[in-house]
């Protein structure tokens, strides 16, 4: 990625090509593995689109050496870019089956390989008023990068996406001028953690879950409508955080007793909101890091020293009742600051309802307003 954000090969017309090279870019430097194993998908979709053009079956072609040899045999690569195509297959396979730790070096002369093989097909099957671009280092990365498993995760899809393309181009072959020139739209803006890893679904309705929640706790304060439902399904070790979930969420209360479809429905649609509220907040944390937050529903603050040391009592938050604040200081809990960071787990308290701790979320909020004035 260049400093304006756009990857190398964003110049590449085959929107799935570039995609899928624009994510080994990103993994040279975070994971050589990831890098070196999926750069055999990439060049084998080259091979595959070269014999479409070629008009060459691609049948009985099942493998990346079939079609690396069938390809040499028809004399269709020089020396150079047979060499390319044949030392970053065989580093994928170390990559792929080795357990030792592979070097950036590595990748980054995989890199430099796939670049030969890249300027070759565009030059050969693409726009012959096309000038390739001069080989360039991917520049090691400065902002936060996606962990491996979301890494893994997005070449998974976009490979997938590649490999439906190539099927589908396979009874109509591209136009050469398709190959190469404009600057496909990408989903490289996409920012770590926000990559769907799964979906789960409710009738015709499907909800897409981000990387950054597949493995989070499902809060059952955080269900108003499903609280109860929520509780008992954790006290059968259902549905206490986001992976257990099953990918239908139809029958869902079939693990409890007392509770219909509907309250499968109502709890899907309360994880929805719950999804959307917490892509909110990831938003307000990125933007604003080193902060400290208070989270009510949809809603936030952030805790400045003045809050934070504010006491928990009746003259500085209204809505706080003698018992509620006597629960709060059994806890350790005496100032603004050391309240919970998501407020709706003080709902277990004796007594206290949504209704109080909105009342208190809003009290906090006007007390941030009064201190702005001053």
């Amino acid at each position: 990625m260049n400093e304006n954000g756009e990857y190398y090969y964003a110049f590449l017309e085959h929107r799935h090509l570039a995609l899928v090279a624009g994510e080994l870019e990103q993994s040279v430097y975070t994971s050589p593995r990831t890098m070196l194993t999926h750069a055999r998908v990439l060049i084998d979709s080259v091979l595959q689109l070269v014999m479409q053009e070629e008009g060459i079956p691609d049948v009985q072609h099942k493998s990346l050496k079939d079609r690396l040899d069938e390809a040499g045999r028809q004399g269709l690569l020089t020396d150079e870019v047979r060499d390319a195509l044949h030392d970053i297959r065989m580093a994928g396979n170390r990559a792929a089956h080795q357990p030792r730790a592979f070097r950036v070096t590595e990748s980054l002369a995989a890199w430099e390989q796939l670049y030969i093989v890249m300027k070759w097909y565009v030059e050969v099957y693409g726009n012959p008023d096309f000038t390739f671009p001069e080989y360039r280092d991917p520049a090691p990365p400065k902002e936060q990068t996606f962990e491996l498993p979301e890494l893994e995760s997005r070449l998974g899809r976009l490979e997938e996406l590649l490999r439906k393309t190539l099927s589908n181009e396979r009874e109509e072959t591209l136009p050469a001028e398709s190959i190469a020139v404009s600057t496909p739209k990408t989903h490289q803006s996409e920012q770590p953690g926000y990559t769907t890893v799964r979906q789960i679904r409710h009738g015709d309705r499907t909800l897409d879950i981000p990387y950054f929640l597949r493995d989070a706790f499902l809060l059952p304060q955080r269900f108003e409508k499903s609280v109860r439902f929520l509780v008992k399904l954790h006290g059968v070790e259902e549905a206490r955080i986001m992976s257990e979930l099953p990918a239908d969420l139809t029958g869902l209360h079939q693990a409890v007793t007392r509770y219909t479809e509907k309250n499968d429905e109502q709890f899907f649609e309360e994880l929805a909101e719950f999804v959307d509220e917490e892509r909110a907040r990831r938003r307000i944390r990125i933007e604003r890091p080193g902060e400290l937050f208070l989270f009510h529903k949809g809603d936030s603050i952030i805790v400045t020293e003045t809050l934070a040391k504010a006491e928990l009592t009746k003259e500085n938050f209204p809505s706080l009742t003698p018992g509620f604040i006597r629960q709060l200081e059994e806890s350790g809990i005496r100032r603004a600051g050391q309240l919970p960071q998501e407020l709706v787990i003080l709902a277990k308290y004796k007594n206290v309802g949504a209704g109080t701790i909105e009342k208190l979320f809003e009290d906090m909020k006007n007390t941030q307003k009064e201190a702005e004035t001053v």
